[in-house]
């Protein structure tokens, strides 16, 4: 499976357990770019995936819309999540570091707002979360790659058995 389409989320917690889904299928060096509106559920997402690389859960997994990027420890694996909503210009991608923290393979990557500036050319999976009523959230995959249409598939059919 290459694609998954329209995966309904009905509130906050199903948008983590989902991403907590997805975590038992990633690995080290694995991308993922999210992409939704404001508010869509891109953090809440990233917050289910920490849980399920088994980051502690007195570890406060936020947004990195101010500080750019964050990166959470002592879970199965290192989560790092950056966030390109403030990013104006590409030149500031170099000044963060992303192209480096994209390349890490001793973690997981996500990428909020991947959208804005094409920075994942590698293997990645693009997730995209969709606004459908107050609590309801469509979630849309795209492997890009091997591995992420790997992950996809493995993700796809943990979400089926839910």
């Amino acid at each position: 499976m290459t694609e998954l389409r329209g995966y309904t989320c009905t509130s906050p917690d199903d948008t983590q357990r989902a991403g907590t889904a997805l975590a038992r299928c990633l690995r080290p060096g694995d991308l993922l770019g999210l992409i939704g509106d404001l508010g869509a559920g891109k953090t809440l997402m990233v917050q289910g995936i920490a849980r399920g690389l088994a980051v502690p859960p007195e570890v406060r997994v936020t947004s990195p819309t101010f500080t750019l990027v964050n990166e959470y420890h002592g879970g199965a694996i290192p989560l790092y999540h950056a966030d390109l909503y403030r990013i104006e210009r590409a030149t500031e991608l170099d000044e963060l570091g992303l192209d480096e923290i994209c390349r890490r393979a001793d973690g997981v990557v996500c990428v909020e707002w991947c959208d804005r500036f094409p920075v994942l050319g590698r293997d990645y999976l693009e997730i995209r979360i969709d606004v459908a009523g107050a609590s309801e959230r469509r979630l849309s995959a795209t492997g890009h790659g091997a591995r992420s249409r790997a992950v996809l598939a493995d993700w796809a059919g943990a979400l089926q058995k839910k």
